[in-house]
């Protein structure tokens, strides 16, 4: 069973900074992609970004990209988020979530669609962003 915790999440001023970290354990698939999403109060869940384990390609969604920059640390299996340029627009929990496979294409094809449907999540994190 795969578990993912992530940490970082606060209250931070527009403009400012945060980085989320995403831990991983238990995938059993050759392949696998992790992914954040957001959701905030009232709305809809969002994709923010992913990175593929597979061959380390990254996607984001068009409204964070050039502020947030997705890496991975293969040794701990984590996953981060970095988040610049923060706005109120910004404010939402936000999750990583995962999808594993034995299919390299079936991993690439979700995280690059940012597909909600992941294998796995975890609890989220609180991003609050104002003055």
């Amino acid at each position: 069973q795969v578990q993912l915790v992530e940490s970082g999440g606060g209250l931070v001023q527009p403009g400012g900074s945060l980085r989320l970290a995403c831990v991983a354990s238990g995938f059993t698939s050759d392949y696998y992609a992790v992914a954040w999403f957001r959701q905030a109060p009232g709305e809809a869940r969002e994709g923010v970004s992913c990175i593929s384990f597979v061959d380390g390609m990254t996607y984001y969604a068009d409204s964070v990209k050039g502020r947030f920059t997705i890496s991975k640390d293969n040794a701990k299996t984590t996953v981060y988020l970095q988040m610049d340029r923060l706005t109120p627009e910004d404010t939402a929990t936000y999750s990583c979530a995962t999808v594993e496979s034995g299919l390299s294409t079936y991993v690439r094809d979700r995280c690059n669609g940012l597909y909600k449907g992941m294998d796995y999540w975890g609890k989220g994190t609180l991003v609050t962003v104002s003055p």
